[in-house]
């Protein structure tokens, strides 16, 4: 088969040991990023099976209808960037292994990552040193403060128990369903909506991005926090009202933010709102990119791919397709 993988930054794919499941099949990876329709028909037009990495490309039907040879998209997890409908109609079969039941520990361990350097003021510690200064700032330790976790799933509950690791009381915020969880896994409730930012010292978003998440969190929510609160968002950044976060930090509250996602990616301009202010920590949407969870994602994305070249596609999310075929 004529396999594509498109958004390789890091020219990584062809390293991993999974890789090599696909010898004997045509495969084409891109390093570049592009949401042009035009090049991506160009590069994609003998495609049979392409392999996204997450949602970094938008496969819309302006450009599926210019894909006469494309026969799957093989991707994993969620898929707002697939417009599913349209593949129907095209006769694409879209594989997407939803990995049930199974945290993403790099992003969890990113998210905490982030806050120990945010508070810590890690970064411009190494940045005063290099400099030729000693002992810049003063940071703020995690033991005793009140760490609010908002959407308690399957990262969110792994943060919560790093909190309570690191001797932190934990809050969490959500759905019914999401509260029910963290009182069985012995955590508390907040009081209300306005307690758990006005009280929290450090809030994580784990909420899965849908219609009636987006822009949960408002520049209302944001005013609330402590001016020495600080905000990490590894989740994704349609969460936040758009522009609110930014002019939150500029205000005061929260005092600080670490951020791996954006509203656009990939940043590649340096002026954006949030890479100019000195009380926010940006990171490259790197939560999920880590060498044990690409071979277990890609592993993944080859296995759909070969399954349907073996006439049995599995992860089917449009089953209709096959009724056609």
């Amino acid at each position: 088969m004529n396999i594509t993988i498109l958004d390789d930054y890091q020219n990584a794919v062809r390293t991993l040991a999974c890789f090599s499941r696909l010898a004997g099949h045509d495969v084409t990876i891109w390093n570049d990023h592009t949401k042009d329709v035009e090049v991506l028909a160009e590069r994609l037009k003998d495609t049979e099976a392409l392999a996204l990495i997450r949602e970094r490309t938008p496969i819309r039907a302006p450009l599926l209808e210019k894909l006469t040879k494309l026969k799957i998209i093989s991707q994993r997890s969620v898929y707002p960037h697939i417009d599913v409908d349209a593949c129907a109609r095209c006769g694409v079969i879209v594989s997407s292994d939803m990995h049930p039941g199974r945290p993403s520990y790099p992003t969890a361990e990113l998210t905490w990552g982030l806050m120990i350097a945010a508070l810590r003021h890690i970064p411009r510690e190494v940045a005063a040193l290099k400099a030729g200064r000693w002992q810049s700032t003063l940071g703020t330790g995690l033991h005793g403060r009140t760490l609010g976790i908002y959407g308690y799933g399957r990262i969110g509950s792994v943060v919560a128990g790093y909190g309570k690791a690191f001797g932190m009381q934990v809050q969490v915020w959500g759905r019914e369903g999401s509260l029910e969880r963290a009182r069985a896994g012995g955590h508390v409730p907040a009081r209300s909506r306005e307690a758990f930012f006005e009280e929290c010292d450090a809030i994580s978003l784990h909420l899965r991005f849908i219609d009636a998440t987006r822009g949960i969190v408002t520049a209302a929510d944001l005013a609330r926090m402590k001016p020495t609160a600080l905000l990490v968002n590894t989740s994704r950044a349609g969460l936040i009202e758009p522009g609110a976060l930014a002019e939150a930090l500029k205000r005061g509250r929260p005092g600080m933010a670490a951020v791996d996602v954006y509203e656009e990616e990939p940043v590649l301009n340096a002026g954006h709102p949030l890479l100019a202010l000195d009380n926010a920590l940006c990171t490259p949407h790197i939560g999920y990119v880590e060498r044990s969870g690409y071979e277990s994602m890609f592993g993944s994305i080859f296995d759909q791919i070969l399954a349907y070249a073996s006439g049995n596609p599995i992860n089917v999310v449009n089953p209709e397709v096959l009724k056609k075929s």
